[in-house]
């Protein structure tokens, strides 16, 4: 059973869709939707950069929180294309996504990158999720344990237990994510218990208790209205990272729902 003290999480990455129009309506029902609920589970949106101010405009003062899909490590600089911490928190960002599959994949970053855009993002408060995962090949060839450990301890390289308070962890299969093939509920949660115990062996001290019992790691691979009570039901698999569910709120709210009704299942126990 999950840890009832550990956050409950749903947070939608729109990627590259949605323009500013589409984005506030989207944004919209979304607020509506939870509006007045209890128990929710924190409800993260990370719009394009175009729609994050629109996007963030829409949330104020609402039970939704703001999130950004990359940042860069500098605070400011000629780096073209890029976008500062400072920046970020300029419009309202809280959540910033760190290390995607994709930005991974198809933008050249490295654990060492993603390293130092967590120690950036941790600077400057604001609260990052640090995505992990492996690849078709990678899982293929059984080695999904040996690349998440190392991405994981990359990633937190440098740090002390005290800097992970606002860490997020996501797993993100890569090879189960827009390809058809299926992660398995229970296969997941093995994966996010092997990433609690990583963070708990980098962090090793018999003088407290292990700090990554109390990180919320969330599960990014192809989650569906059809598939999040069994993932959720997981001991070690506290909400979902949600790509293409996320894009319309007729998908998105029945997330957030499953969310809630397990939360307050947790609160009974």
């Amino acid at each position: 059973m999950s840890n009832p003290k550990r956050s409950k999480i749903i947070a939608g990455n729109w990627k590259m869709h949605k323009n500013r129009g589409e984005a506030k309506a989207l944004a919209e029902a979304i607020a509506k939707g939870v509006k007045g609920e209890k128990d929710l589970p924190i409800v993260v949106l990370f719009p394009p950069f175009t729609a994050v101010s629109t996007v963030g405009d829409v949330v104020k003062d609402t039970s939704v929180n703001l999130g950004a899909q990359n940042m860069d490590h500098h605070d400011s600089g000629a780096f073209t294309g890029e976008v500062s911490p400072p920046m970020l928190l300029d419009v309202g960002v809280e959540y910033v996504l760190i290390g995607h599959s994709e930005r991974r994949q198809f933008f050249g970053e490295t654990n060492a990158s993603v390293n130092l855009k967590l120690k950036a993002a941790l600077k400057h408060g604001l609260k990052p999720v640090v995505c992990v995962g492996e690849s078709l090949d990678e899982r293929e060839n059984n080695l999904t344990d040996a690349v998440v450990r190392r991405q994981v301890g990359a990633a937190l390289a440098d740090l002390e237990v005290t800097d992970l308070k606002t860490l997020v962890v996501a797993y993100e299969p890569v090879w189960a994510i827009g390809t058809g093939k299926t992660c398995e509920a229970t296969e997941a949660n093995r994966v996010c218990a092997l990433i609690r115990a990583t963070i708990n062996d980098v962090f090793r001290s018999e003088e407290s208790a292990p700090v990554g019992d109390s990180i919320p790691i969330l599960y990014g691979g192809s989650v569906k209205p059809s598939t999040i009570d069994e993932q959720l039901e997981q001991s070690d698999l506290d909400g979902a990272l949600v790509g293409g569910a996320s894009l319309t709120a007729d998908e998105f709210l029945p997330l957030i729902k499953s969310a809630q009704k397990r939360i307050q299942a947790l609160v009974k126990v």
